[in-house]
């Protein structure tokens, strides 16, 4: 999640369980780590299992000491539409009591996000399940600062997906669920690496039902709601091929890919029969992302998959982030209209088409 990101466009006039997961630290020798949460589901178990989820973009909470007056209710507007089995979102940032961050090594612009380790039992009761680390700020602080936001959502139950090495692993009913996070980067799982996240999505295949990957990947701001098929660069930063790396990540196993980074909406695909949404925009945030024209849009994923990992159903919630970064269910749908029309624009005929239901039409 990165909305005032270290060089971003995001602010101002230049805008823009049982589970097992299995990694390592950023910046440090690869260990193990294993992480064993509580059931997401029910026990019931259907002849036909399915899996169901929803997914979310960047979410923050604040920046220490910039925090909300009552971060435990401040999901509270889209708790209803966000519940499900499965809950995934890109946590923009760190759960942390460190106070050295990269910004005293980095000149000029430059962003780090820390909330106190406390706010990861807020992300739960809220119903998240798994959270991404993939990302420019998951090392902010530093190995402290990862292994403490690391140690937080252990400790709250939560899935984590992302560094480098590791894979989120849930379970829904008798279906284990892998999630394969990249962004471009070598502290995480590093897209820039074709080969690396090939053999990782194929480790996936080998230890799950259903896979899916995300990328933290694109340009940021309001002109880079295109995908644009080419490799993108936000000053000068290699932010990598989302349309490529997409299709690789499909082509090596995933059966589903979800992204977030540009802090804006992109549209949404079919490839192969599987499902692409090139960005999720900003989820919720507390004063550190910019809220103005398209970027006050956002949404809700709802997928439904098989045990096979074709799709089911699924679903686009519209929401609108207040000028705080809260976000509330909206009725007009303008980020629904939005999504479709980039969807159209950029992939014409394998555009994923949202109904005036909400519905996400099924691939003819």
């Amino acid at each position: 999640m990165v909305a005032r990101s270290q060089r971003s466009l995001v602010f101002g006039a230049l805008l823009a369980i049982a589970a097992v997961v299995v990694g390592a630290g950023l910046g440090s020798a690869a260990v193990a780590t294993t992480t064993t949460v509580a059931p997401t589901t029910s026990t019931t178990f259907s002849s036909h299992p399915t899996v169901t989820l929803t997914a979310v973009g960047d979410t923050e909470l604040g920046n220490t000491p910039r925090l909300p007056p009552d971060p435990a209710t401040y999901f509270a507007p889209v708790e209803g539409v966000l519940a499900a089995p499965i809950v995934f979102g890109n946590l923009e940032g760190t759960m942390t009591t460190a106070t050295t961050s990269k910004c005293a090594r980095i000149p000029l612009e430059c962003y780090a996000f820390r909330v106190p380790p406390s706010y990861a039992e807020i992300y739960r009761r809220a119903g998240f399940t798994v959270l991404n680390s993939a990302n420019n700020h998951s090392d902010d602080y530093g190995p402290l600062g990862v292994a403490q936001t690391s140690a937080a959502l252990r400790s709250a139950g939560i899935v984590q997906a992302g560094l480098p090495g590791q894979i989120g692993l849930v379970r829904e009913g008798p279906l284990k669920v892998a999630f394969v996070d990249f962004a471009p980067y070598s502290v995480t799982n590093d897209m820039l690496d074709p080969a690396a996240a090939t053999a990782l999505i194929a480790r996936a295949r080998r230890e799950a039902n259903v896979v899916v990957v995300y990328m933290h990947a694109g340009a940021e701001g309001t002109t880079a709601d295109h995908v644009t098929r080419s490799t993108e660069y936000f000053f000068g930063e290699n932010r990598g091929n989302p349309y490529a790396f997409a299709h690789q990540a499909i082509d090596a196993g995933a059966d589903l890919v979800i992204a977030s980074g540009p802090h804006v909406l992109r549209g949404m695909q079919w490839y192969r029969g599987h499902l692409i949404d090139y960005s999720l925009g900003n989820f919720a945030n507390y004063e550190d992302f910019a809220t103005f024209s398209t970027l006050a849009l956002s949404g809700i994923l709802r997928v439904t998959l098989n045990a096979a990992g074709a799709f089911v159903a699924g679903r686009f919630t519209s929401l609108r982030l207040a000028a705080t970064g809260q976000a509330f269910v909206d009725p007009t749908h303008d980020a629904a209209n939005f999504v479709n029309q980039l969807s159209r624009e950029d992939f014409g005929a394998s555009a994923a088409v949202i109904l005036p239901s909400g519905a996400i039409r099924p691939q003819r």
